[in-house]
């Protein structure tokens, strides 16, 4: 339950004045009205509500102004939901003897704010803290629910679009379901189901008609433990979930990991220390790049209650110590259930100590450019309700929500006697949503048998020139990433005895976001034997210069490294703003890359030099770059010449030009070449 009155037989209160009173207690009724009074104590600790309720009505009919008898009806009442009559009963108190029992003022505002009486509420609330009382937890209850009265009626009065869909019989069942989780294409949910006592996880794929398939479970993940409270990586192959009281468990409830290879779920694995620790852990997020993963805990270090941690991973594929999000999330009550969304910016959560309608509510709040986490933002009434939220899984695009609850307005379906939980969506309003994020899903195929290649991708962040992701694909060589709009990335695949394979992602602009890439990447074999290659060329567009410059951006130097190992005759050609190329071969150079690890541009030797273009061209048709080449003092003895500068004098398509690379023969680089 979300509410719960506190202890109603509490101390007696006295103040000057009390004595003239005109009213009755236990030890001053009559003998009947007590013995009525005592055995409706007795049926109240045993949950026997509806026959308390007729010993205390009958105990005051004798006597009204019995008031220990009137402050347990009112109780009674409130827990059998007849809140308007528990309002009235507290009220009849307070008129007798409003000094009492100060807790009554506090059980009235907890009644009234249930019956969305906001402003008499916050009245009831002021009144018990003003009698100065000496309880902390009750202070600190009133203080929370006056907050709650000012935010609750301001919501209610600018409600947020909320039309929610509860997903099929497909998916939801008589059970519950519950703790949804979606992949970075929206194509693979998977949750928790409970059948008798046993939690274990299911998966649904959505159709081509946007229907979900008849939900089937995880064998492999699955045992008769509880299996519960997962996270899904963007690309469905990585499950991270909260198990309990396992044979070598770090704590009570640990984090375990299992990954999809080669078609199957791999052995589920403790993920050990310092993720896991002597305390609670639960709720994994990963994050979209799976470099960080949020979780809560009741671990050391923290703000009270359940709190938001956060563990990054390491460049040796590790985790390290987690870290607390901070007074500017956790509070000194329970928050729960993150859900970091792949854009790596907006983080939505379940908290029961900020502002809201009740309990639980759901929050969001974003990441600033410094990388502390704002001021969380309550999700809004009639998403939020005095119902306690579930936890909340946001789709890549941002336009689609997904939860489970149990709420009678949701879902008025019983099961013994109560609502289950079920998952649904809905369409989530503009100001919750997250930074605009698209991905890029691909699989790699030997360009002549058209077979899967396992391989290497990665991607790298053009303007910091960092790697943002690394993985090798399995036996079906696909992979998924998924890429924050609003950046520009290269994408290297590469494999030993293969040709790499080159492109970039331009994700300026949000709309970006919804153009996901689908790519066949197909590599090459490399040439064997110095035979002549025959191949397509090799079209290298990670070639980025300083605009107006002949400074290479660092981004570039990935092309240099994965082609330092054969050899190759070189097209420089510019582009047009709509990216076609001006000119077929404005230059024509062979090179052979003698040396490695030399740091400049290109390094090695040159051995032929093309003729220039005609001139003539129009300005939106000349080549992107100015080649001039020059003879060391090495060449000239054995007439060779080398690259000396690039200069950039048109700019088109973002001022990146375009090396085609086609091989010419060369002996096969080895496994470990560079």
């Amino acid at each position: 339950m979300k509410y719960a009155l506190l202890a109603l037989i509490l101390c007696a209160y006295s103040a000057p004045g009390f004595a003239q009173a005109v009213f009755n207690t236990v030890k001053t009724t009559n003998a009947r009205s007590a013995k009525d009074y005592e055995r409706a104590m007795t049926m109240i600790e045993l949950g026997q509500l509806e026959e308390a309720n007729n010993l205390l009505s009958r105990a005051i009919k004798v006597d009204s102004l019995f008031i220990d008898a009137i402050i347990q009806l009112a109780g009674v009442r409130h827990d059998q939901g007849q809140l308007a009559d528990a309002e009235q009963q507290f009220e009849k108190v307070l008129q007798i003897a409003p000094g009492y029992r100060k807790t009554v003022w506090l059980q009235l505002g907890l009644t009234e704010w249930r019956l969305d009486k906001f402003d008499e509420a916050e009245d009831h609330f002021k009144g018990f803290l003003a009698l100065d009382p000496s309880n902390e937890q009750d202070i600190a209850l009133a203080k929370g629910y006056l907050a709650k009265c000012a935010f609750s009626a301001s919501a209610m009065r600018n409600p947020v679009p909320f039309q929610p869909r509860k997903l099929g019989p497909e998916v939801n069942t008589d059970n519950d379901e519950y703790l949804p989780s979606l992949t970075a294409d929206a194509k693979t949910l998977i949750f928790t189901r409970v059948i008798g006592n046993d939690e274990n996880f299911y998966l649904s794929q959505q159709t081509p008609e946007g229907n979900w398939t008849s939900a089937s479970p995880i064998d492999r993940v699955n045992t008769p433990e509880n299996e519960g409270a997962q996270t899904v990586s963007p690309d469905g192959r990585r499950l991270i979930f909260t198990a309990c009281n396992r044979p070598g468990g770090v704590g009570k409830c640990d984090l375990y990991v299992t990954e999809y290879q080669n078609g199957q779920w791999t052995p589920v694995r403790n993920m050990g220390e310092p993720v896991n620790s002597g305390a609670w852990e639960s709720q994994p997020s990963l994050s979209g790049d799976g470099n960080a993963l949020f979780f809560a805990a009741n671990r050391s270090g923290g703000k009270g209650g359940k709190d938001l941690w956060v563990s990054n991973r390491l460049a040796d594929g590790s985790w390290a110590v987690p870290q607390n999000l901070g007074d500017s999330l956790n509070t000194g009550r329970d928050e729960q259930g993150p859900f970091i969304h792949p854009d790596g910016q907006t983080l939505y959560f379940m908290s029961d100590g900020h502002p809201g309608m009740g309990g639980a509510d759901i929050f969001f709040s974003r990441k600033g450019v410094d990388g502390a986490w704002g001021k969380p933002v309550n999700m809004g009434y009639p998403i939020n309700s005095k119902s306690d939220e579930g936890l909340l899984v946001v789709s890549l695009d941002g336009k689609t929500a997904y939860f489970a609850s149990n709420r009678s307005d949701l879902n008025p379906t019983l099961a013994y006697g109560k609502p289950t939980y079920d998952i649904f969506a809905f369409d989530l309003h503009d100001a919750a949503r997250p930074l605009p994020v698209t991905y890029v899903k691909a699989i790699v195929r030997d360009a002549r048998t058209k077979a899967p290649l396992q391989a290497t991708a990665e991607i790298i962040d053009l303007g910091s020139g960092l790697s943002t992701f690394s993985a090798t694909t399995g036996k079906d060589g696909e992979f998924l990433v998924v890429l924050p709009a609003g950046k520009n990335y290269s994408l290297n695949v590469s494999r030993p005895k293969y040709l790499f394979y080159s492109d970039h992602f331009e994700l300026h602009e949000p709309s970006s976001a919804d153009k996901p890439y689908l790519l066949e990447i197909e590599l090459f074999p490399v040439p064997e034997n110095g035979a002549p290659a025959t191949e397509n060329a090799i079209v290298l567009k990670n070639v980025f210069f300083e605009f107006g410059s002949a400074a290479l951006l660092p981004a570039s130097l990935s092309n240099w490294k994965n082609s330092a190992s054969c050899c190759w005759t070189i097209r420089v050609s510019g582009f047009r703003s709509t990216g076609i190329p001006t000119t077929s071969a404005p230059m024509l150079l062979t090179n052979c890359f003698p040396s490695k690890g030399r740091k400049q541009f290109i390094p090695g030797c040159w051995t032929r030099e093309s003729k220039r273009p005609a001139s003539g061209l129009k300005d939106s048709e000349k080549p992107a770059p100015s080649i001039r080449m020059i003879q060391t003092p090495a060449g000239r003895k054995t007439g060779e010449r080398s690259l000396k500068r690039f200069k950039v004098t048109y700019s088109f398509w973002g001022n990146f030009p375009r090396f085609v690379f086609a091989p010419v023969g060369c002996a096969i680089p080895p496994a470990s070449a560079p």
